[in-house]
């Protein structure tokens, strides 16, 4: 067997050694935003250059944004590697508009990309990071030594779901630690009280069971291939709603199917762990809930954050475990009430 490649980073004392190949997240992020700019008119974004050379792309924060622009940021979350589409999802006898979202990389495409898991706090500024260049800056060490990823990218893309652009200061502030130039930077943006943020936070649903299969103890990488289906809320007037609507739509109306190299005893004990409904604080519209915790976000039980319903299929035998339901009337008190 060959051995692993070492890259190096400009900057970095030590190699970075990659046990899995780079599958170019960032390269495959800039050229979708470089679309997104070439035809900013059609996806109604609008797109800036900071004083240091920062790239940002605004999706809904002084811009209307819209569907096909939260289908761009879905897929630029995910590196490339995710296949999202717009379509209709029927739950309990009522249409609901959706996304579906696949892709046969799902530990890479959603958890080294897709997870908002890189915080970036300078000054005033707060937000978390999602998209391709956490696996360059991997900052995360401890989930990225558990994906065996790493990229060294030229350029690198970071969505923030975020109602405040960032600054020169922000975008120094990633660079550094990121071991880039401002200027090799390109941030995109959007609340999520907005159309593309509540498109591009519901297409999160197979990472959402990923992570759950995670904090369970469960190796990701042996999760072969995803696919799911969530609804996409009608956008609120307010960022805080938005979280309750769009984290609604996964833990009531969220689906996601994963084909596991596992066996069959294993997937059956696991299935049932990992649906919303595990979780004791289930039940309640998320905005209830966080009132009920007065708003500390962190006394909420991080076992909630999971899809409503789930299958595990053994990629060796074929079996499906299933756990889990969607729940109409949750759904519909979140989203109409």
């Amino acid at each position: 067997m060959a051995a692993a490649p070492v890259l190096r980073r400009e900057g970095h004392t030590a190699p970075v050694r990659a046990t899995r190949p780079a599958l170019a997240l960032n390269e495959h992020a800039c050229a979708m935003a470089d679309d997104l700019i070439a035809h900013a008119a059609e996806f109604r974004v609008a797109s800036s250059i900071l004083g240091n050379g920062a790239r940002v792309i605004d999706a809904g924060i002084a811009v209307r944004g819209g569907y096909a622009a939260g289908r761009a940021l879905a897929r630029i979350c995910m590196g490339g590697l995710g296949h999202v589409q717009l379509q209709t999802i029927p739950i309990g006898g009522t249409m609901f508009p959706g996304v579906e979202v696949w892709t046969d990389h799902p530990a890479i495409s959603c958890m080294a990309s897709q997870y908002a898991g890189w915080a970036i706090k300078t000054g005033d500024f707060f937000g978390m990071g999602s998209g391709p260049l956490r696996a360059h800056a991997r900052v995360e060490t401890e989930l990225f030594a558990k994906l065996n990823y790493a990229e060294v990218a030229t350029h690198g893309v970071l969505v923030l779901e975020t109602r405040t652009p960032p600054t020169d200061d922000v975008a120094a502030w990633v660079a550094e630690r990121a071991h880039l130039t401002p200027a090799q930077l390109t941030f995109l943006v959007a609340p999520t009280a907005s159309i593309a943020g509540c498109v591009q936070i519901v297409a999160r649903i197979l990472e959402t069971g990923l992570h759950k299969m995670d904090t369970l103890g469960f190796d990701i990488t042996r999760v072969v291939s995803g696919i799911g289906t969530a609804p996409i809320p009608p956008a609120p007037d307010g960022d805080l709603h938005g979280i309750g609507r769009t984290n609604d739509c996964i833990l009531y109306g969220g689906q996601a199917r994963y084909i596991v190299d596992a066996g069959d005893d294993e997937l059956s004990a696991l299935a049932p762990k990992v649906p919303a409904e595990a979780s004791r604080d289930y039940g309640t519209p998320f905005y209830d809930t966080f009132k009920r915790y007065n708003n500390d976000f962190y006394k909420i039980d991080p076992l909630l954050f999971s899809p409503a319903e789930v299958w595990l299929t053994n990629a060796s035998s074929g079996r499906t475990f299933h756990a889990g339901h969607l729940n109409l009337d949750v759904l519909a008190k979140s989203l109409y009430s």
